[in-house]
């Protein structure tokens, strides 16, 4: 039977039901449904392995089994599998993650069955043709080869690695290096190995986020009928112990800009501190009126892009700052983002907070607005919170928030006293 997450009665979402169901099938995939009065239909299936999960040794496993995963199934081949996505007029998405991998797919009502029936065998009746595979691994290493061209993609990877290192004795290669691989790691890579990675591609621990404007009965027995069967497949979570006493220097003796990631401990889902975390992170860096666009670009003009988001890695939430600089004015760029850093334990004005709230507001809204956006919104609490959460839930928790509650959790929240560094360019940044 469907579990329902019920909205608060006498409230009308724009474009969206009061109510979604959520199923468990036999074999562990779970399955978040919202009908909504449309033509259009969209998925988004959310498999627990990413590149964080890529056996050690094997860099770069999940990004070329997912590309080998659609050269073929059911007696097709490549071109004829990719005709008959093209004949259903299908737009087709997702890709490689550093936790889990993704196949979204929108189109017309009438095609979400044939759509469901597509997906299933390419998870599960692949032909992966062996003659591909040396294919795979030479475009996986063009990518490697035009991420040198890329210092603000080589910086993350960098400091994912350096900020979370693989603990000794993991079977996973972890969060320090691209979905593409290693060098040394696709060069290990053989058919044997990646068909018994594939066996992690199951329903446990999947997350199915469905739009459509169908019976939620129905909707269960669409899923049913075409997923129900997928192998049991794996759900393990990557370690990812923090170090805090990170400092390093990439040299870039080319490079023209200075690039720098900050790393602190952020709050993890379902945390009660979760949403003040999420309006302070707003009024941080929410826009031309945040902390860091004013203080780094509009009084100073010292960095052309600067920036901070939340990163959920192993079940738990992080501060990812970055900003790129002229070498040059590198250093002082660092000390205005540690200073507005080490600014938000005093706390948020009134001005800032209504700012910051209204924007998760707005952002709540039209979030909901496309399919699929709202598919990928199912999946994604599900996968983090264990449930979907109603529309008006999220917006009676913004309306309830208060700037007294931010600034109570900001008191104790002082990110520059765990923080990670590391600098890309033509000379280190010497700070104390």
């Amino acid at each position: 039977m469907p579990v329902r997450s019920t909205d608060a009665p006498g409230v009308t979402e724009p474009h969206a039901p009061s109510t979604a169901s959520l199923w468990t099938l036999p074999g562990g995939l779970r399955v978040a449904f919202e009908r909504r009065r449309t033509p259009g239909f969209a998925f988004d299936l959310r498999l627990p392995t990413g590149s964080a999960h890529d056996p050690a040794g094997q860099e770069g496993a999940t990004g070329v089994l997912e590309e080998w995963l659609f050269k073929g199934a059911v007696g097709r081949d490549a071109r004829a599998l990719q005709d008959a996505f093209d004949d259903l007029g299908v737009r087709r998405g997702g890709g490689v993650g550093l936790e889990a991998t993704r196949i979204s797919i929108s189109g017309l009502g009438g095609d979400l069955d044939p759509s469901l029936a597509l997906a299933a065998d390419v998870l599960s009746r692949p032909n992966l043709p062996d003659a591909e595979l040396p294919i795979l691994q030479d475009l996986a290493r063009q990518d490697l080869e035009a991420l040198q061209d890329s210092p603000t993609d080589r910086l993350a990877v960098a400091s994912r690695g350096l900020a979370f290192p693989r603990p000794e004795g993991s079977p996973f290669a972890g969060f320090g290096h691209p979905a593409s691989g290693t060098p040394a790691g696709l060069a290990a890579l053989n058919p044997a190995a990646l068909r018994d990675h594939l066996t992690r591609f199951g329903q446990t621990g999947s997350v199915l986020g469905l739009v459509a404007d169908i019976e939620p009965q129905e909707a269960l027995r669409l899923v049913t009928a075409r997923l129900g069967d997928l192998r049991p497949g794996a759900s393990d979570t990557v370690p990812a112990p923090y170090r805090a006493d990170v400092r390093a220097w990439l040299p870039d003796e080319d490079a023209e800009q200075t690039h720098l990631s900050l790393t602190a401990p952020g709050v993890s889902p379902g945390h009660p501190d979760w949403l003040p975390w999420q309006v302070a992170l707003v009024a941080l860096s929410g826009g031309s009126a945040s902390r860091l666009f004013h203080a780094v670009r509009e009084e100073r003009g010292l960095a052309y892009a600067v920036s901070a988001s939340p990163v959920i890695l192993g079940g738990q939430g992080f501060l990812a700052t970055y900003a790129g600089s002229t070498p040059e004015r590198a250093p002082e760029t660092l000390e205005v983002l540690l200073a507005e850093l080490s600014r938000l334990p005093r706390g948020l004005e009134t001005a800032e907070f209504e700012r910051a709230r209204s924007g998760l507001h707005a952002s709540v809204t039209f979030g909901a607005e496309g399919l699929r956006a709202r598919a990928g919104s199912l999946t994604r609490d599900v996968a983090l919170f264990g449930r979907v959460r109603p529309l008006s839930e999220l917006r009676a928790q913004l309306a309830a928030l208060t700037l007294e509650r931010v600034n109570a959790f900001l008191a104790g929240y002082d990110p520059v006293g765990d923080l990670s560094l590391v600098t890309l360019g033509p000379q280190e940044i010497v700070h104390a």
